[in-house]
């Protein structure tokens, strides 16, 4: 089984889309949704149709395990339940102001600024992970 790319994005309507990177799979394969979850079903159902297509036309299909990855705007909406933007900037050391400008997708981060994101966010949940609750 192959390990394969499915980027998750949003658009100016807020709608979100999943696709299949062409680099590192075959198949092009989409998903749309109102949000995360629906576009993730609606792109695993694009999966299964695609995997039947490729059987019935007697050609073998490339199986494939999909790691999505998050566009900026898409991960703040996706988890705005948990992270305030005064979180984030706590988080992670970028600007509030710049957070919103992302989440609206007024601007677009550097990657270096994408980079420095993950690399925050990371530390951080390495840190839950490690507290352990008294009394248990």
């Amino acid at each position: 089984m192959r390990k394969a790319t499915a980027i998750i994005e949003t658009g100016p309507d807020h709608r979100f889309s999943i696709y299949s990177d062409s680099d590192d799979y075959p198949y092009g394969i989409l998903g749309e949704g109102r949000t995360i979850a629906e576009a993730k079903e609606d792109f695993l159902a694009g999966y299964e149709e695609m995997k039947e297509y490729i059987h019935d036309s007697g050609e073998e299909f490339v199986e494939a395990e999909f790691v999505f990855r998050y566009d900026i705007p898409s991960f703040l909406q996706e988890f705005a339940f948990a992270f305030t933007l005064a979180g984030l900037e706590r988080i992670t050391g970028i600007n509030q102001k710049q957070l919103g400008h992302y989440v609206s997708g007024y601007r677009k981060p550097s990657a270096k600024t994408i980079r420095k994101m993950e690399e925050g966010i990371h530390n951080f949940s390495e840190q839950l992970s490690m507290i352990h609750f008294a009394g248990i």
